[in-house]
């Protein structure tokens, strides 16, 4: 069946219709440490969670593990949990990524409804079945696919959102926007994020977000379980999530940025700041591999680095970042696989490169 996704716009209308439609015997919400305190009391009194139960996960993607979710397993089944349950899955994308694993799993699966409470989770992490946890240091290392039955898309939950949070869900648009078609880029590169949170820009935001996600949706359709053209929602991952789980690794130590004084980011690095950087490397690669336009690169990567900044990585940090992209999942037969782009919308998906190719691609996102 296909994911029904709904952007809201009467939230406790449609959280109870999709409630009715899982014909559930027991009922539980599923919130992180922040989504509790800031997300939660929007909800909280809606008649149709009256008799949920409620269980809180540690935030950020430093609990997205596998003791979090035991957790969840042993508070459904202290609740009584059967396989006629539902779980909403209230948060970002940790709480949609986990909450469904938990769901998928417990007593062989279980109905979850996805409430995205971040632009991340909106526009990536609820939308197209990709569940798990991390372990071992290795981002989404174990997971199932399984759609959630429905997605509520409710964008005034974004209100509650620095700009930040809101720059690394903005950064899987951008990667929507560049497998997609020009003028969504194009639309995207002309966008002031700087001036996020703006009540006024937010609404636009919601028209960008509603394309962002029929983008995604099309290609999920499509190819559901990543055979063939889903691959292209790679693009920037392979990088990436080697970026994401060696900040990982280095969160003792707090990174530097070479970055303007008005871009900060944490350590260990927000999702789509990764893929932002991530872009950076696989537009390289595709300039050299592919033939992208090398002034449509030029653009992109100049747009990451005014709204990103930089993390800071040395040559010496290239072996293990090599060494973490040949854990990527996409891999096949030992080699790191990438999806690059012969131009915006050009996609050349299960393409290779050699460890010189790829430390000539962190070369360039360093010295730009």
């Amino acid at each position: 069946m296909e994911q029904r996704i709904i952007i809201s716009g009467n939230l406790q209308q449609e959280l109870a219709t999709a409630i009715s439609e899982c014909e559930h015997d027991r009922l539980f919400v599923l919130t992180d440490e922040t989504t509790r305190q800031t997300c939660w009391p929007v909800v909280e009194h809606f008649l149709c969670l009256k008799n949920a139960r409620l269980i809180t996960i540690g935030a950020t993607d430093a609990n997205k593990t596998l003791d979090s979710l035991a957790h969840v397993w042993r508070s459904l089944q202290e609740g009584g949990a059967t396989r006629h349950s539902c779980v909403v899955n209230l948060g970002g994308g940790m709480v949609t990524d986990l909450g469904g694993f938990a769901a998928s799993t417990f007593k062989r699966g279980l109905d979850f409804i996805n409430i995205p409470t971040t632009l991340l989770a909106m526009v990536d992490a609820s939308v197209g079945g990709k569940t798990g946890i991390n372990f071992c240091g290795l981002k989404n290392e174990i997971g199932v696919f399984n759609e959630s039955k429905v997605v509520i898309l409710d964008t005034s939950f974004l209100k509650t959102l620095d700009a930040e949070n809101i720059r690394s869900g903005y950064a899987e648009m951008l990667k929507h926007g560049l497998i997609a078609n020009e003028n969504t880029w194009a639309e995207l590169l002309n966008f002031p994020l700087e001036s996020l949170p703006d009540t006024q820009l937010l609404q636009q935001l919601q028209h960008m977000l509603a394309k962002s996600v029929g983008i995604k949706e099309r290609i999920v359709t499509e190819d559901p379980f990543e055979h063939g053209i889903r691959k292209a929602l790679n693009l920037g991952h392979t990088f990436g999530h080697a970026f994401e789980s060696w900040s990982f690794c280095q969160a003792a130590s707090p990174h530097k940025t070479s970055s303007t004084p008005a871009v900060q980011h944490t350590s260990p690095l927000l999702h789509g700041y990764a893929v932002a950087y991530g872009l950076i490397c696989e537009l390289y690669l595709s300039v050299i591999k592919a033939g992208f336009p090398a002034d449509k690169m030029r653009q992109t990567v100049r747009f990451i680095r005014e709204n990103y900044g930089q993390m800071e990585i040395t040559c010496d940090d290239y072996p293990a970042l090599i060494e973490l992209m040949t854990h990527d999942k996409k891999n096949t037969s030992g080699c790191i696989n990438f999806t690059l782009l012969a131009n915006i919308g050009d996609i050349r998906i299960n393409q290779t490169a050699t460890d010189d190719e790829i430390k000539e691609a962190l070369d360039f996102y360093r010295e730009g």
